[in-house]
C-alpha cells in the first residue's frame, strides 16, 4: 500500500493529512501558524514536524511509506523563498518521496477545482489569486495586496470605506451611513474624533470591520454598495490577469472561491462573476468546501501518476466519515 502526505501551512493555522492510494484518509495533524513570515524559520520547522508526526501517529504509518507529498505554504511567494522551504521539507527525513511545493493558494485550487486545475481567488483579510492549466503551468498575481494594487479583501474594503467617510466629511463625496457605523465601531465621539483618532492611532478599523460595510450596503446605502461592487470587480480582475497568463479565456474551468469574505454572498460574487465571464464565458465560480490540505494529498498523488480525478470524491468522502 502506498501513502500520501498533504500539508497546508498558513499564517493562522496549519494542517497535515495522510491518505492511502485508494483515497482513504488515515491521519490528521493540526497546529497554529506555520509560515516563516509569521513565526520565523526555526518555529516553522517545529510546526511542520508537529503536524506531520501527529498525522503519522494517527494513521499508524511509518514516514518511510510516504511515496508522494504536496506542500502549500503561506510565505512561499518568490523564487528566493524556495531553498528555505525545501530545507523545511527535507528536515522531515522522509524517504525521498516525490513532492510538489507551492504557495498555499495552490492546495486550495487543487482541493476545490473538480479537474484539479483552473483558478483560485482568495478573499479573506486580504486577497490572492493563482491558476493552473491542464499542463500544470501556473499563473499568479503578486499576493501583496494594496502594495501592488491588488484589492478586494476585507482590509481593502475597510480602507476604501474609511476613505469614503473622509470624503463625506470634506464634502468631496456623498453622505454615507458608513460614517455612523464606523464611529460606533471605533467608539469615537463623532466623525472628527474618528478621523483624528485613526491618524493618531487612538482608534483602529481592522479587516474585522468589513461585515459592517456589507450591513450598511444591505440598508440601501449607495456608497457602501459601490464599495462592495468595486471589491467584487477587483477580485474578478485578479482572475482575469491569471486567465490571460494561462490563455484560459476559451476554456471551461472552475474558479474556486476561497476565504471567509465569500460568506457575504452575491453582492460580492455577482460583480466578480460578471468581470470574469466577460473574458472567459466558460468560467464556473465554485465555493471551496473541502479543507485545502486535501489538495496537498492530491498533489502528492499526482507526483506518482495516480488519476486524481478518480480518487477525489472517495478522498473527500473519507475525510468527512473517517476522521
Amino acid at each position: 500500500m502506498s501513502y500520501f502526505l498533504g500539508v497546508d501551512i498558513g499564517n493562522t493555522k496549519s494542517h497535515a493529512l495522510i491518505a492511502d492510494e485508494n483515497g482513504r484518509c488515515l491521519g490528521f495533524g493540526q497546529a497554529g501558524p506555520g509560515s516563516w513570515e509569521a513565526i520565523g524559520w526555526e518555529a516553522a520547522q517545529q510546526v511542520l514536524h508537529t503536524i506531520v508526526n501527529q498525522a503519522l501517529v494517527q494513521a499508524e504509518v511509518d514516514k518511510a511509506a510516504i511515496v508522494g507529498a504536496g506542500f502549500g505554504y503561506a510565505g512561499y511567494d518568490w523564487p528566493e523563498d524556495r531553498p528555505g522551504h525545501v530545507a523545511l521539507i527535507e528536515s522531515l527525513g522522509l524517504a525521498k518521496p516525490r513532492y510538489a511545493l507551492g504557495n498555499d493558494t495552490l492546495v486550495g485550487l487543487v482541493a476545490g477545482a473538480e479537474e484539479g486545475w483552473g483558478v483560485v481567488v482568495v478573499a479573506g483579510t486580504s486577497n490572492n489569486c493563482l491558476g493552473r492549466d491542464r499542463q500544470g503551468r501556473e499563473g499568479r498575481v503578486t499576493g501583496m495586496g494594496s502594495w501592488f494594487g491588488e484589492y478586494g479583501g476585507a482590509a481593502e474594503i475597510v480602507a476604501r470605506a474609511t476613505q469614503a467617510v473622509a470624503a463625506a466629511w470634506t464634502k468631496r463625496g456623498p453622505k454615507t451611513l458608513l460614517s455612523d457605523a464606523f464611529i460606533a465601531q471605533a467608539g469615537a465621539a463623532d466623525v472628527v474624533d474618528l478621523l483624528a483618532g485613526l491618524v493618531r492611532t487612538r482608534y483602529r478599523l481592522s479587516a474585522a470591520a468589513a461585515p459592517l460595510v456589507f450591513d450598511v450596503a444591505a440598508q440601501g446605502d449607495l456608497v457602501a454598495q459601490e464599495i462592495i461592487t468595486w471589491a467584487g470587480q477587483e477580485l474578478g480582475s485578479l482572475a482575469v490577469g491569471v486567465i490571460r497568463q494561462l490563455n484560459l479565456a476559451d476554456e471551461t474551468f472552475d474558479v474556486v472561491l476561497s476565504g471567509s469574505l465569500y460568506k457575504e454572498g452575491e453582492p460580492l460574487i455577482t460583480p466578480m462573476r460578471q468581470t470574469i465571464q466577460a473574458i472567459a464565458p466558460g468560467a464556473r465560480l465554485v465555493r471551496l468546501e473541502a479543507p485545502p490540505v486535501v489538495g496537498g494529498v492530491l498533489l502528492g498523488m499526482e507526483q506518482v501518476g495516480l488519476d486524481t480525478a478518480v480518487i477525489r470524491q472517495p478522498l473527500l468522502h473519507s475525510l468527512i466519515t473517517d476522521l
